[in-house]
């Protein structure tokens, strides 16, 4: 007895089942081709243009910005020692200063107006809260309010802000 095959003998299944697979596994290929194709030259052209404005971006922010110059650092000597009453007690606090800035000749324009500034200084620091000092916060607010008044002083004197810090780069307490 011959033996055949059970899908031949269903109804309405004239046609190889061979010939079908074939059929099905070839336009399943073309169709992965062709959403390959689209992806790749989609991302080809995208590519070729973000190149192209990277580079002008590029060239025009060279020739756009201009270069940041080195630090400056102007050391203010004699340090600052200035006294506080706390408590029925005299305290004092002893800070070594130094001037961040950018432009040398802005700096050294500054520098003639160093002893309007050492006084806006000393005011500044004699009017602390000697406890308010005693913590980190205290010692970063008071930087911040030094750079703010070195910053006024030099666009009031010179036109510009000139210095970008006010460092302490000695801080006693006693």
């Amino acid at each position: 007895m011959a033996k055949t095959d059970p899908a031949a003998l269903l109804p309405g299944n004239d046609a190889k089942p061979a010939n079908k697979l074939k059929l099905i596994v070839l336009i399943a290929v073309v169709f992965l081709l062709a959403i390959g194709g689209s992806v790749a030259g989609t991302w080809f052209f995208l590519n070729k243009g973000d190149a192209k404005a990277e580079e002008s971006t590029a060239a025009s922010s060279e020739s756009a910005t201009p270069q940041k110059q080195p630090a400056l650092y102007e050391q203010l000597a004699p340090a600052f020692v200035v006294n506080y009453k706390q408590d029925g007690r005299q305290r004092y606090m002893q800070v070594s200063v130094a001037l961040m800035a950018r432009d040398p000749a802005q700096l050294s324009a500054l520098k003639a107006h160093m002893p309007v500034l050492r006084n806006n200084l000393v005011m500044l620091f004699s009017g602390q809260d000697f406890t308010a000092l005693t913590t980190p916060v205290g010692k970063e607010m008071l930087r911040q309010q030094a750079t703010a008044s070195v910053q006024e002083l030099a666009k009031k004197e010179t036109g510009h802000t000139v210095v970008e810090q006010v460092l302490f780069t000695n801080f006693v307490l006693q």
